[in-house]
């Protein structure tokens, strides 16, 4: 092995670990064009919260990405969670393409707005490295159709969609593309299970169900996954489950601890199903 590659070895982040620390200073440590899927759910920059405390977002963000894409191999996604303005009047061009502002719709929120409308929607901003991504698993995260069969199939015979660009798009009984809003998942609320603690309610913790469809989507087994605001696990579970990699990072050592509880929960979990199933 090359000196050099042995330096490398020797800085890079262990993997399917999360590692306690400032993402700042750990993502150095991440090699670069390792990467093949981040999901950054880090500060929003609205609430009164310490780690929340950020005196522009939009600036916060721009260093966030300027640092993510070197890690990223070509092709390789980054799914970056926010609110509505969460990347306004920055130039992130330079580093990465943007696909999609995804909006989470929540309607039942229970904040109600007094002089304003309530908001009701986080983004979750879907970048890639490139022109386009090599990972694209629309097969894994379809949903179900919301039109009547009959009315689609009805639409497809118009003259016009037949010899227009969209003519090859057929009805898929398997489900269809989830679009870019998602009302389908819904957030935590105190009583779900799998809230580890009260503290994490909706600025921590996010619902495995919406990190599955991101994991899902942009990445395959055996692909690295970098989540830098780890908090209480929920990306690192989700890797785990699915059988990919993952590098974390999270500066709360309590989180890490509840973080670690849940990964191995899930591993005597997956442990007793395959006992079961070669007995």
């Amino acid at each position: 092995m090359k000196e050099r590659d042995k330096r490398r070895t020797g800085m890079a982040l262990e993997r399917n670990r999360i590692h306690c620390g400032d993402a700042f200073e750990l993502l150095g440590k991440v090699e670069n064009e390792s990467v093949d899927l981040i999901v950054c759910d880090g500060p929003y920059g609205v609430t009164q919260n310490d780690w929340d405390k950020i005196p522009s977002i939009q600036e916060f963000n721009l260093d966030l990405i300027r640092r993510f894409a070197p890690k990223l191999r070509e092709g390789g996604a980054l799914y970056l969670f926010g609110k509505y303005n969460c990347i306004d009047f920055i130039d992130y061009r330079p580093y990465l393409n943007l696909k999609s502002r995804i909006v989470w719709y929540q309607p039942s929120r229970l904040a109600q707005g007094r002089f304003n409308y309530t908001n009701n929607y986080d983004i979750i901003c879907y970048f890639v490295k490139g022109k386009k991504p090599h990972r694209y698993n629309l097969e894994d995260i379809r949903v179900s159709q919301l039109v009547e069969l009959e009315h689609r199939l009805r639409c497809e015979r118009v003259p016009s969609v037949q010899n227009g660009p969209f003519g090859k798009t057929k009805f898929n009984d398997k489900g269809k593309n989830p679009g870019d809003v998602w009302g389908d998942i819904k957030q935590l609320t105190y009583k779900s299970k799998e809230l580890v603690r009260r503290e994490a309610l909706n600025t921590i913790q996010k619902p495995e169900k919406l990190i599955e469809r991101i994991v899902l989507a942009s990445s395959s087994p055996g692909d690295l996954v970098l989540d830098p605001f780890a908090g209480v696990g929920t990306c690192p579970v989700v890797c785990k489950r699915l059988k990919r990699e993952f590098i974390g990072i999270e500066i709360d050592p309590g989180f890490i601890l509840d973080a670690e509880e849940r990964l191995r929960k899930l591993d005597v979990g997956q442990r007793a199903i395959e006992f079961d199933y070669v007995s």
